[in-house]
């Protein structure tokens, strides 16, 4: 995986396939491997890009206070040095988050834009929840968390069918690895973001997807993006909680891949 520096530190990327860049953006862990399910039949028809951010992975963990623009910024950045001018981004989460603010403050560098998964604002359910997130980091480290991790991610019919794949992502979790420092300031960055006063300043075509029994960002934050960006499309899946580019990730690949190509979803 080649590293690129960047403003004040370095990130480490991956380049798969050939044509119009496709950016995949990760959620709270930040990391590039999370998007497994998809390169592969993403790379057949685009040039796909995934990166570790910073704090995350193997790029720098110099990065100890952080914000969702500072991450855009990042993005940003990483664009210029591959001389991307304007790719199609898919965010999921934290990385939804991103692709909102990439595209609210530089529209020109956004081709098509896939927010999953993501939110709106820090509501009080999202706050308590992040908050106690935060607290398990402090006072139990990282190794607590990646028990819980997947109990935020997957729904209960998925648990029970990967419970030994799920049981070898523990041992090599992101967050292991990542300074809590790190990992406490990326979620002072969620609980602080709040981008609804910018989203109907977006005008790259976007497709908004969620599923309806996510634990961390419930459908209802998808529907109220949906209706503040103005011809959004919106698709809500039947089950497959958070982390559904994972759990339906042939549903997922299909509806991202048409909504790329100006298919009907």
């Amino acid at each position: 995986m080649p590293r690129i520096a960047i403003a004040d530190g370095e990130i480490h990327y991956e380049v798969t396939g050939e044509g119009h860049p496709l950016i995949l953006v990760s959620g709270l862990n930040g990391v590039a491997r999370y998007w497994q399910p998809q390169i592969a039949e993403f790379a057949a028809r685009y040039r796909v890009i995934t990166y570790d951010q910073r704090g995350t992975g193997g790029s720098d963990h110099q990065q100890r206070e952080f914000s969702v623009d500072q991450m855009a910024r990042e993005l940003l950045a990483l664009m210029d040095a591959l001389k991307i001018e304007h790719a199609h981004i898919v965010g999921l989460s934290t990385g939804g988050a991103i692709g909102q603010t990439l595209a609210i403050e530089h529209p020109e560098r956004v081709a098509r834009l896939v927010l999953v998964s993501t939110w709106t604002h820090c509501d009080p359910w999202f706050r308590r929840l992040f908050e106690a997130r935060r607290r398990m980091y402090e006072l139990c480290g990282p190794e607590l968390h990646a028990m819980f991790h997947p109990l935020f991610l997957y729904p209960p019919d998925y648990v029970n069918a990967h419970d030994a794949e799920i049981l070898e992502e523990q041992k090599r979790a992101p967050t292991k690895s990542a300074p809590v420092a790190a990992s406490i300031g990326r979620i002072d960055a969620l609980l602080a973001f709040d981008r609804r006063e910018g989203l109907a300043r977006i005008v790259a075509p976007t497709l908004i997807i969620a599923g309806d029994n996510d634990y961390i960002t419930p459908s209802y934050h998808a529907e109220a993006i949906s209706r503040a960006i103005p011809g959004s499309h919106l698709l809500i899946l039947h089950g497959g909680g958070h982390s559904l580019s994972k759990t339906r990730a042939a549903e997922f690949n299909h509806a991202v891949l048409n909504f790329l190509e100006e298919k009907n979803i």
